[in-house]
């Protein structure tokens, strides 16, 4: 076994910087000796910050180091493909964060190369409804609404609801790939364990904004992302499952719906788990009994995993690429303008 897992990582944007840096710091048995940014002065700064020995300005030297065993990927997805399969063909281990790649392609070769090398290989799982997403599980596989017949994934957010706003950093396609529209991909990482994969799927979509300068004061530049976003997918046994995605929604709101046979489950992305079933008079609040309660502890796991030792089997590369394929599904569907049946070839 490995005694100490030495990391490095390559892009220091903020999410890795408020949770994934320090918690990996935090792992028992796991050290961060390297950080690579866009700039040597943006990684000498994350450097500083966090105690980190070596920083650098090439990703490529990050991955080449002797003293790296393992590669924490934490840029924007378009770079995702570039940096991971560097970091596997100098026979290191990934931990990547979503989205996994910007086309199913991409996501296919990140993982045979890592099948290939033997390296172990991980996602860093989604923040949103974790709490009681484990619970959900339970409850579905349990029998607790009976058959699901409807699922509806609300996804409301005000972010491109002004015209006259530059283009987001989710809005760039240069950024995310054209798969990747709005929460899409985050919400399927969160219904795929509980509803499995699709047999087809419809999509449609539309951009209120067409046109945006690129960054304040920029040259304006065409949004090649939609603002509103709707998949329908028919999942194996029947049931439906409709992703409702919107940028331009004031006061709206994300949840899932999940509607059965025998009842109800409505979980608020903020909120508490609520239920009810046939012969109950109204939703009620289900609290998540101990032992079921989800905690975030992708860091500890992937430590865990490098070291040789039994992790739950989660957020995997294959599960990457499922999503993936999830997400170009739906895009073919917005262009063709109609079902598209998975899985695709």
């Amino acid at each position: 076994m490995v005694e100490t897992v030495r990391i490095g990582i390559v892009g220091a944007g903020g999410f890795t910087r408020r949770r994934l840096l320090p918690n990996l710091q935090a792992v028992e048995g796991a050290e961060v000796v390297a950080v690579a940014n866009r700039s040597l002065e943006s990684a000498e700064r994350v450097a500083s910050e966090f105690g980190i020995p070596a920083a650098m300005g090439d990703w490529r030297e990050l991955v080449a180091r002797d003293d790296v065993d393992a590669v924490l990927v934490g840029t924007q997805p378009y770079f995702h493909h570039e940096a991971v399969m560097g970091a596997l063909e100098a026979g290191k281990h990934v931990l990547c964060q979503t989205r996994m790649a910007t086309s199913l392609r991409e996501a296919r070769e990140m993982l045979g190369k890592a099948e290939e090398m033997g390296l172990k290989a991980r996602l860093v799982p989604p923040a949103s409804y974790e709490r009681a997403r484990r619970y959900v599980k339970h409850l579905l596989d349990d029998g607790y609404i009976g058959p699901v017949r409807q699922v509806f994934a609300h996804y409301l957010v005000p972010d491109y609801a002004d015209g006259s706003a530059p283009l987001l950093r989710r809005q760039d396609h240069r950024m995310f790939g054209a798969v990747n529209p709005l929460h899409l991909g985050l919400d399927w990482d969160v219904l795929r364990p509980w509803f499995g994969d699709p047999d087809r799927v419809l999509a449609w979509g539309r951009t209120f904004t067409s046109r945006r300068t690129d960054g304040p004061g920029g040259d304006p530049i065409d949004v090649e992302m939609p603002d509103a976003l709707t998949v329908i997918a028919e999942m194996q046994g029947g049931a439906t499952v409709t992703c409702i995605q919107s940028g331009v929604t004031l006061f709206g709101e994300e949840r899932v719906e999940i509607y059965g046979e025998e009842g109800t489950l409505v979980y608020p992305r903020r909120g508490d788990l609520l239920g009810a079933r046939r012969g109950d008079d109204a939703l009620g609040p289900l609290p998540v009994p101990e032992g079921l309660e989800e905690t975030w502890h992708a860091e500890e796991d992937f430590v865990r995993l490098v070291r040789g030792e039994d992790v739950e089997e989660r957020d995997t590369f294959q599960d990457g690429v499922k999503n993936i394929e999830f997400l170009e599904a739906s895009a073919l569907s917005l262009a063709r303008g109609g079902w598209v049946e998975l899985p695709l070839p």
